[in-house]
Order: C-alpha cells, then sequence, then structure tokens
C-alpha cells in the first residue's frame, strides 16, 4: 500500500474506523500500537477480535489496530505473515515483537507489558 492508498483500521475502544494514508502513518499514530493480521474465515482470528477489544478498555496507552490480509496482502507480505492470527507491537513506528496464534485477554496485557518492559 503506497501513499494516498487509504486504509480503514479499528483502534481502541471507541470503535470507530480511522482512515490513514499509509500503514507507516497508522503505526506512528501512537508511541505503542499492536497490530493484529487477521483474515474473516479465520476462527482464532475472530477469537481475538474479542480479547484485542477487552485489552483496549484497560490500556489505553496502546492503540489496537486490525489488519485484514486478504484486503491488505502487500502489508502482510512485507511483515511476512504466514499464520494467522499474527501479532506485531510496534513501539515509536518500529516494530519490536511478534507473536502468532491466539491468547486470552491476560496472556495478551502481559506479552505487551513483558514486550515493553524488555526494551
Amino acid at each position: 500500500m503506497g501513499q494516498g492508498d487509504g486504509q480503514t483500521t479499528q483502534t481502541n475502544s471507541s470503535k470507530k474506523k480511522t482512515k490513514f494514508s499509509s500503514f507507516e502513518e497508522m503505526v506512528q499514530q501512537q508511541e505503542v500500537v499492536l497490530v493484529d493480521f487477521y483474515a474473516q474465515w479465520c476462527g482464532p482470528c475472530q477469537m481475538m477480535a474479542k480479547v484485542m477489544s477487552e485489552c483496549s478498555h484497560d490500556m489505553k496507552d496502546v492503540a489496537f489496530v486490525k489488519i485484514n490480509t486478504e484486503k491488505y496482502q502487500e502489508i502482510a507480505s512485507k511483515f511476512q505473515v504466514s499464520a494467522l492470527p499474527t501479532l506485531v507491537l510496534f513501539k515509536n513506528g518500529k516494530p519490536i515483537r511478534r507473536l502468532e496464534g491466539a491468547l486470552s485477554a491476560s496472556q495478551l496485557r502481559l506479552w505487551i507489558t513483558e514486550s515493553l518492559r524488555s526494551l
């Protein structure tokens, strides 16, 4: 996705969709951004949608974003997404950690916290 292509993502507990002109702009919207690469047909991805929504309510300093890998294949390819769901944690616009598979809300909170603490 190049500049000006506009993509829609879901962020934080407001549940509103926000447009960004590029993926890079999106991951720089906040200091910490968690990107969930998913597909509509993926069962564990549907579970992660609920987990991300729950975590967004109490982790206000993290932007939670979903990227549909079927719609944005070039972004998924850039981050070598080969399993779903894949979570990539960004800090200051740079990927710092990734995880493949689904987690519970408590596991996700711990993973984010430990990932940021280890920097």
